[in-house]
């Protein structure tokens, strides 16, 4: 049975047509995914598909009641007293009305009883056993059973229950959203970006659940390993319509390539096809002129002959102008790929193979008694793409600032290379100035012209007047882009990213993808997205979430296929070894910085040189 049906649906905002021609249908049991990029009203489409928002023309046909339907809401409006558990239990509004009449009661019945006045107590007994009948019949006590145990399903312990919602995390809160949904049990899901603020551990879980919920999923999300796993189906949303295809993310891509392969094929089949009917058509005038002019030239019993000569290549020219008009009229388009992000980030002038040292780092937060970190040990060097990953609230974040400088560790100690420059994104975008337009914010880079800038600014799909835009006015995902151009022109050595694709599409996250794994300097980045980590990472640290934290090796898809729990053989000898490299490099990097080297520094030098040889097997 089909769960919803449009045809020809279209959508407008401010007068501005946002899509058009948006025709598919959506069956029971599928898991389908609205793809397409920031600002193509995929959001708006999921409310139209719930009859959250109208449509602004075409049909739209629902298989199922409105009660049938549930959605994930990314911003509920939660009174600040209101408990998580009775956010959750909140799902059912007559029996949380229910529920809230019978606890008055029990407190007028509590009151009466502390009076001690019997007629007051009677009554208020007897409304109190009204209220708690109504509740039963309800079903009050059994969905009391059911939300408490779709909270510990979502991994939300007991003691998180009385808590107030707006006090939970912002994955706590999806959490406890997804809690809500599990209760219900619609027939209908939708889900708008259910990862935001997520886990990998709960990302994992929720994408297993999503996959095994008996009912129909419909959702948003840029999460590509989440609709890896979760969806069957892409329904793809750009201004003009949509495209359905079966399969999950892979699959779609994989489609979507060689669709872009077979219309190429076409198009150049047809640019031959056409190439060769001009030329004859070109001919065949040729051969008309020549032979008219051997007619007017030659009479007698001749000319009727070169009469006819013309005539019949006349009606060859005429039939092939057909055949173009007909080729033209059923024309194969080329391919056009959508407008896209074109970077690639350089390095600054540096010459070491170390950035920076990190040794028996540990920090705690004045006024905890856990530390968030405790101590151990990092080496950066060139070339390397390192992941930061572990639990919400591990001190992920926190690492990348003790790198940075911008927090000075418990205990231990963070070396950086005095010609290191750091290039720092965060993903709260603080250090963006509002008040600027996005081409002032270019302009302040040294030597750069007009002309440049507004080349760059092209580059990273800022053209025609949006180059003109304050900083404050942008969208999420183009205070991005603008932070991304700082980065650019910083000459940094180090770029330091925390969730570097947050509110960016798929298409830009994969363009950047490609730029920083080019990028020829190190970085050090925390992020959710594990495709962004697969294409770009090549060492691995992983915060336990109780202080520890444990450097591998591997590139991200290794420790990823491992569960975290290989470190590719790495015994204790090769641990050693590896310090003693570490500190050998340092060490040579340090007195190379030296203006001017005496006698015993160049001695050292070839010490350290021969020893390095001796640890890397090259000497």
């Amino acid at each position: 049975m089909f769960i919803v049906k449009l045809t020809d649906v279209r959508k407008e905002w401010s007068g501005t047509e946002l899509f058009r021609n948006v025709t598919f249908e959506i069956r029971g049991g599928e898991r389908a995914a609205l793809f397409g990029r920031n600002g193509a009203g995929k959001t708006t489409l999921l409310g139209i598909i719930r009859g959250a928002v109208e449509a602004d023309g075409g049909t739209v046909q629902r298989g199922v009641g409105p009660e049938d339907w549930g959605w994930l809401d990314q911003h509920p409006i939660v009174s600040a007293d209101e408990t998580t558990i009775g956010y959750v239990r909140g799902a059912k509004p007559d029996i949380a009305a229910a529920r809230e009449k019978m606890r008055l009661l029990e407190h007028d019945l509590h009151a009466a009883s502390a009076a001690g006045e019997i007629e007051t107590v009677t009554q208020a007994a007897e409304r109190y056993g009204e209220s708690l009948e109504a509740y039963e019949a309800l079903g009050g006590y059994a969905w009391e059973t059911e939300t408490e145990r779709a909270l510990q399903r979502v991994g939300l312990p007991p003691e998180t229950w009385e808590l107030p919602f707006v006090s939970l995390s912002g994955g706590q809160q999806t959490r406890a959203g997804i809690a809500r949904l599990a209760a219900l049990r619609p027939k209908v899901l939708t889900l708008d970006e259910p990862t935001n603020h997520l886990d990998m551990e709960t990302i994992d879980w929720l994408q297993n659940w999503v996959r095994d919920y008996p009912g129909t999923v419909i959702m948003v999300s840029h999460d590509r390993a989440f609709l890896d796993a979760a969806a069957d189906r892409i329904v793809e949303l750009t201004p003009t319509g949509t495209m359905s295809y079966k399969g999950n993310y892979t699959a779609f891509r994989e489609q979507k390539e060689l669709e872009r392969k077979t219309q190429m094929a076409l198009y150049r089949k047809q640019e031959l096809e056409k190439e060769a009917i001009v030329e004859a058509i070109r001919m065949y005038s040729q051969w008309y002129a020549k032979a008219s002019r051997d007619a007017a030239k030659i009479g007698g019993a001749a000319k009727p002959y070169y009469a006819a000569r013309a005539n019949k290549h006349t009606a060859r020219y005429h039939a092939k102008e057909k055949e173009l008009e007909r080729l033209e009229k059923n024309r194969v388009e080329k391919p056009r790929d959508a407008e896209q992000l074109r970077v690639a980030f350089r390095e600054g002038t540096f010459e070491a193979k170390t950035l920076l040292q990190a040794t028996d780092l540990a920090f705690r937060y004045e006024g905890r008694e856990q530390p968030v970190l405790r101590g151990g040990s990092l080496t950066l060097n060139r070339g390397d793409k390192l992941a930061v990953v572990g639990p919400n609230g591990a001190g992920k974040t926190t690492l990348l600032k003790l790198l940075l400088g911008e927090l000075a560790p418990t205990s231990g100690a963070v070396v950086r290379h005095p010609a290191l420059r750091i290039g720092y994104f965060s993903q709260q975008l603080e250090h963006l100035d509002g008040d600027e337009t996005v081409l002032d914010s270019l302009l302040r880079v040294p030597d750069m012209t007009m002309t440049f800038a507004r080349t760059i600014l092209g580059c990273f799909l800022f053209s025609g007047d949006a180059a003109f835009k304050r900083i404050a006015d942008l969208s999420m995902g183009e205070r991005c882009r603008v932070a991304f151009l700082q980065l650019y022109f910083s000459g940094a050595n180090l770029l330091v990213l925390d969730e570097p694709t947050n509110y960016l599409d798929i298409d830009t996250r994969e363009r950047m993808e490609e730029a920083l794994a080019a990028y020829p300097g190190a970085l050090a980045a925390v992020s959710h997205d594990r495709y962004f980590l697969r294409k770009v990472a090549n060492r691995v640290v992983s915060l336990d979430g109780r202080g520890g934290w444990t450097v591998f090796d591997v590139p991200y898809r290794e420790y990823e296929s491992s569960g975290g729990r290989s470190e590719r053989g790495r015994t204790e000898e090769e641990r050693e070894r590896d310090e003693a490299l570490r500190l050998a490099e340092w060490e040579r990097t340090a007195l190379m910085a030296k203006e001017e080297l005496n006698a015993g520094d160049r001695s050292r030098l070839e010490e350290l040189r021969q020893l390095i040889a001796e640890l890397t097997g090259e000497g």
